[in-house]
């Protein structure tokens, strides 16, 4: 072969693979991997009743969390 073409093959890979670490690095950072519950939440809330109450849980830990992030958002330090 020539070596124009194995160049070109090699750069080509390479923008490859570096493209795909790119896009598993951005992945990993908007949390799109963090979804290790989902199976086991199933199982455990088969009925109408858990899964209402575990909706419930869900929304006030976002709410939790909110209030947190605006308590950090509004903070003012003493004069």
């Amino acid at each position: 072969m020539s070596d124009n073409i194995i160049i070109l093959m090699i750069s080509v890979s390479t923008f490859l693979g570096a493209l795909g670490l790119i896009a598993l690095l951005w992945g990993l950072k908007t949390g799109q991997f963090d979804d290790q519950s989902k199976f086991i939440d199933a199982a455990r809330y088969d009925n109408e009743e858990d899964l209402r109450d575990a909706v419930m849980m869900e929304e006030k830990q976002k709410k939790a969390k909110q209030a947190r992030e605006d308590k950090k958002k509004n903070y003012m330090p003493a004069d």
